[in-house]
């Protein structure tokens, strides 16, 4: 899922340090990023950075923003192994701020959620979502934060999944779906697919799939097949839950990083359903059977 986005205001009139030039530079940077180019854009932000202070100019924004871009991209490809201390650092430096820098605050936050959940803690990742969403309240009427919005309420969802309560990641990515457009829309759908999985409700939840969405980015590749072939397999339909389990792994093969958390978790699904292991049992499954 992309977090940073041409609408969230960051190259606006209020900008702070970012000059007319820079901007400029900051778009190329973000068409790449919707093309998938997450290497490409980490490297050259990383570059950005890097210059003396007297080449780049003497603000300190233009650089926040290039390490934000260079988190960014690490995150989405999937490259997390030293992000965390990274983005635990400029958070503290963004902090100290005020101004269109609070809007790249929440950014990096988004991110720090998206590596918590990455590592399973997702009760981490559920507060750290949760205040972006507190902050966001207080930011709507400023400036167009939105697409933010969606990125951490997507986080909130995939935290919940993550400690099992499914019910109220439900609530959450149906709730939002229908004001969602692009990349967070897939994410969603396939958040609500997960939930509904987690609850055992197979059969809607291979309904939801079917729904109309918009394509993934490269930053979601696999997760809708695995969604499918979860509820595939707990309907019993191994041969297909098991084509799409693969279809999966060579998504998240072929465009995530090697160390992606969700290669892993594509391979350990294809492995459950090739061994026959029944699905996860929902919570409460046989509660008030006779």
């Amino acid at each position: 899922m992309e977090f940073i986005q041409r609408n969230i205001g960051l190259f606006g009139r209020t900008a702070g340090g970012i000059s007319r030039a820079q901007a400029t530079v900051f778009r190329g940077l973000l068409d790449q990023l919707a093309t998938g180019e997450y290497e490409e854009v980490e490297a050259r932000a990383q570059a950005l950075a890097a210059r003396p202070r007297r080449v780049w100019d003497r603000s300190p924004e233009p650089v926040w923003m290039a390490r934000t871009f260079a988190l960014t991209a690490a995150v989405l490809y999937g490259r997390r192994e030293h992000v965390l201390p990274e983005l635990e650092a400029l958070t503290v430096a963004l902090r100290q701020t005020s101004g269109s820098v609070r809007t790249l605050l929440l950014v990096v936050r988004v991110n720090r959620a998206v590596v918590l959940l990455g590592q399973e803690r997702y009760a981490n990742a559920e507060s750290e979502a949760a205040g972006v969403l507190r902050e966001v309240t207080r930011l709507a009427h400023l400036t167009r934060v939105a697409d933010i919005e969606l990125s951490a309420l997507a986080c909130l969802a995939e935290a919940l999944c993550g400690q099992g309560r499914f019910e109220e990641a439900e609530a959450v990515a149906r709730g939002n779906l229908p004001r969602a457009t692009g990349n967070r829309a897939a994410s969603l759908r396939s958040l609500l697919v997960r939930s509904l999985n987690g609850q055992g409700r197979y059969e809607e939840a291979l309904a939801e799939s079917r729904q109309p969405t918009p394509p993934a980015s490269r930053a979601g590749s696999g997760q809708s097949a695995m969604v499918v072939a979860a509820a595939l397999h707990g309907l019993g339909r191994r041969d297909e839950a098991e084509m799409m389990a693969r279809q999966a792994v060579d998504e998240c093969e072929q465009f995530l990083h090697p160390t992606h958390p969700r290669i892993r978790e594509a391979r350990d699904l294809l492995a459950q359903i090739t061994a026959g292991d029944p699905p996860p049992e929902a919570p409460d499954a046989g509660a008030g059977s006779s």
